[in-house]
């Protein structure tokens, strides 16, 4: 089984020369008795569209909480941007907020809200702008979502499930940020809007040089977009790597859900 390097340094360059935006070390996090994740160690590259996966329950989800600062750590650092999260003075945290966006698995959009007041949720807590051009930024992201304008002015509950996805995209890249968090972003969608919204995903990372962190348990996602797959097992980072190396793996879980009955069988 392959298995991350804890040694490597907390540096923002990998062995192979690629820039590390984001490093954790020996990441702890535990909710009473019960630990979740054991001194975790994970870097996610510059620019590569990173997918996380793992069995239901074993904390794909608590440890992009736990990067967020949405949950504690028991222990462990976690470097973003060069910056310790732990030792990083307001202003620090403020600069590395605006360059992070963050799409929930539910979307998480404020029902209240029109879309467009959604997407300037960000413009308004980070940037001082006019209303004029937060609407007119507003409108640009929706265009970049591939939303039509007349979108801004619904509210969520007016959308459909994958337009509800699109909205949220569109909230995380509100502050042209250079990380994205995605959380299950295909989940729920028919196979049509899942691969509509994947191809969308690669074509903004592309096009704008994201990094993307995106939690998911949707096999062609893993196999049409993710440069790299991390695999969460035993509390930690099991292995990690391209497609073709999970395709090969001999580690019984990775084995079974890459190559198992319900695997996509691909020649």
């Amino acid at each position: 089984m392959q298995t991350v390097d804890a040694s490597q340094s907390n540096s923002t360059a990998s062995k192979g020369g690629q820039d590390i935006i984001l490093s954790a070390r020996g990441v702890t996090v535990g909710f009473g008795t019960k630990v979740i994740l054991n001194e975790l160690d994970l870097d996610v590259r510059r620019g590569e569209v990173l997918g996380f996966v793992g069995g239901s329950g074993t904390g794909k989800s608590v440890l992009m909480r736990a990067i967020l600062g949405l949950i504690p750590r028991r222990a462990g650092k976690i470097r973003i941007f060069g910056y310790d999260l732990e030792r990083a003075t307001e202003a620090e945290r403020l600069s590395i907020d605006r360059r992070w966006g963050v799409l929930f698995q539910q979307g998480a959009l404020f029902s209240s809200l029109t879309v467009k007041q959604n997407i300037q949720v960000p413009m308004r807590e980070h940037l001082k702008l006019s209303p004029r051009l937060m609407d007119e930024l507003a409108t640009l992201k929706l265009e970049l979502v591939g939303l039509p304008q007349d979108a801004g002015d619904k509210y969520p509950s007016e959308l459909s499930g994958g337009m509800v996805k699109r909205a949220s995209l569109a909230r995380a890249l509100a502050l042209d940020p250079d990380l994205v968090f995605l959380d299950e972003p295909t989940s729920g969608l028919d196979p049509i809007g899942a691969a509509a919204f994947d191809k969308l995903i690669a074509n903004l990372s592309e096009t704008l040089g994201l990094t993307v962190y995106m939690v998911t348990h949707d096999l062609d996602s893993l196999h049409s977009i993710c440069d790299r797959i991390a695999v969460l097992g035993q509390k930690k980072v099991s292995a990690i790597g391209p497609i073709e190396e999970m395709m090969v793996n001999d580690d019984p879980w990775i084995k079974s859900y890459f190559r198992g009955d319900r695997a996509l069988k691909r020649v």
